[in-house]
């Protein structure tokens, strides 16, 4: 008998996805049933999930084995009062390499300074101090799960000092790892370039306040691809004013687009990307989904389970 898939995220999404699924489910020798209609909910095996897509009551879903997103963050999700299914994130490896990219190319910007010579005037040829070597400036990373780790690794091998926290203590040859309270007071007042890829929750909401801002090096720079709540944004626009952040990077917001009169878009030393530091690649996702299910009907462990009492 097929087992029977119901993919429950968006139209588009669909368009982009099926043949990748559809190609990795041949590749694996799955005989499966996928499609859109949701008639018959008990007779489904798996769910192919995002917020915001055509179903948002799970209940009728009983028999599911596994709802698997297909986004990386999943606090959309887990509020979900419906979700009694196990539920995966998805750890896509074409976002990861993105998020690389992203974090990367910003963290060089800033050590170079690059902001000040692309807002000279023109032919001023006038001499600046000259950046430190990559090995005299520390980045420090709040979050170590796999995108953070990945990215903290790819700064790490530049030749960056590399510090990294999360809410349990990790073990790295590349990253000098800490936890705890001391632990986030410890990378942030040694970090010179600060990037937060921690997911949202109750515990990690204004983690970037203005007793931890005051904390931070006088004018360190910040690099928020994570999530847009974690920054204290009156405590963030009060220390770029001030100078106590000297330059950030934001690439998600409390609300998004982020509107037109929001302070962010008129100070000097902010850059604004439209959420865009990474996305999933249906590509690449799509061998996750595939994986997960094979592993599902041979009665495998399946891959990124969400602990949904912590949140992630």
């Amino acid at each position: 008998m097929a087992v029977r898939i119901l993919w429950a995220g968006s139209g588009t999404d669909w368009t982009a996805w099926q043949p990748h699924l559809r190609d990795g489910f041949a590749r694996a020798g799955l005989d499966v049933d996928l499609s859109r209609d949701p008639d018959a909910p008990e007779e489904v095996d798996y769910l192919v999930y995002a917020p915001g897509g055509p179903i948002s009551d799970l209940s009728p879903f009983r028999n599911v084995k596994l709802v698997q997103s297909t986004w990386a963050g999943v606090e959309a999700i887990v509020t979900n009062k419906t979700l009694t299914q196990p539920l995966a994130r998805m750890v896509d490896p074409g976002l990861t390499e993105g998020m690389q990219d992203y974090v990367l190319g910003h963290v060089l910007r800033h050590h170079l300074n690059s902001d000040f010579y692309a807002s000279r005037a023109p032919r001023d040829w006038s001499a600046d101090t000259p950046p430190p070597l990559a090995r005299s400036r520390t980045v420090g990373f709040l979050g170590l799960g796999e995108l953070g780790m990945a990215c903290a690794r790819s700064v790490a091998s530049h030749g960056f000092p590399t510090l990294g926290w999360s809410r349990k203590l990790k073990r790295d040859k590349m990253v000098t790892c800490h936890a705890g309270d001391d632990g986030l007071e410890q990378v942030l007042a040694q970090s010179d370039i600060v990037v937060l890829l921690l997911p949202l929750t109750a515990g990690t909401e204004n983690l970037l306040d203005a007793r931890r801002i005051a904390g931070m090096k006088r004018g360190a720079s910040v690099i928020n691809p994570g999530r847009g709540p974690l920054i204290d944004d009156d405590a963030m626009i009060a220390a770029l004013k001030s100078g106590q952040i000297g330059q950030a990077t934001l690439d998600v917001f409390r609300v998004e687009p982020l509107p037109a009169n929001h302070p962010y878009w008129h100070l000097e030393n902010v850059l604004v990307t439209p959420h865009i530091a990474a996305q999933t690649r249906a590509e690449t996702a799509a061998q996750v989904v595939v994986e997960n299910i094979r592993r599902g009907e041979a009665g495998e462990p399946f891959l990124y389970l969400v602990d949904r009492d912590a949140g992630y």
